[in-house]
C-alpha cells in the first residue's frame, strides 16, 4: 500500500459536490417534466371540439337572404351535439340585429354560447326574402 501524503489530493469527487450536482440534476428534471405536461394540457385543451356563435355569424353574414323570425337548427355531422337559435330583428332601412345562441342538445349543463351582430341588407325589400335553411357542413 501507498502511503498518502498530506498535501496531495486525489482525483475523486467530496460527497458536497456530488450532492450538489444531484440537487441540480433533479432540480432541471422536474422543472422540464413540468414543461412538458403544461404543454401537453394545453395542447388537449387545443383539440377539443368547441363550436361558438361566430361559426353561425360566419354563415349568416355570407348569406343574402334573411327574414323576420325566430329559427333553430344544428350543425349536423360537422358539430352533431350542438344546436342552435338565431333571431332575425329588423331595426331600419335594411338593417338588422340577428341575435345568435348556440347550446349543447344535452341539456343546461354545457357550455353556452352567444352573439349579436348587426348585418346590412339592403339589397333584399323588407318582407320578401325566404326563411334561411339550415347550415349544410362544407369539409
Amino acid at each position: 500500500m501507498r502511503p498518502i501524503r498530506a498535501g496531495c489530493r486525489t482525483g475523486a469527487f467530496t460527497l458536497i459536490e456530488v450532492m450538489l450536482a444531484m440537487a441540480m440534476f433533479f432540480m432541471a428534471v422536474f422543472a422540464i417534466l413540468a414543461l412538458v405536461s403544461n404543454s401537453l394540457r394545453n395542447a388537449r385543451a387545443l383539440q377539443q371540439d368547441r363550436v361558438d356563435a361566430g361559426a353561425l355569424a360566419a354563415f349568416l353574414t355570407v348569406s343574402n337572404r334573411l327574414d323576420e323570425g325566430l329559427y333553430s337548427g344544428d350543425f349536423g355531422d360537422l358539430f352533431p351535439e350542438e344546436q342552435y337559435d338565431f333571431e332575425v330583428i329588423p331595426i331600419t332601412n335594411g338593417l338588422v340585429r340577428v341575435d345568435m345562441v348556440v347550446r349543447p342538445r344535452r341539456g343546461p349543463g354545457g357550455r353556452v354560447s352567444t352573439l349579436s351582430v348587426l348585418l346590412y341588407q339592403g339589397q333584399n325589400p323588407p318582407g320578401t326574402a325566404l326563411p334561411l335553411p339550415p347550415p349544410t357542413p362544407r369539409r
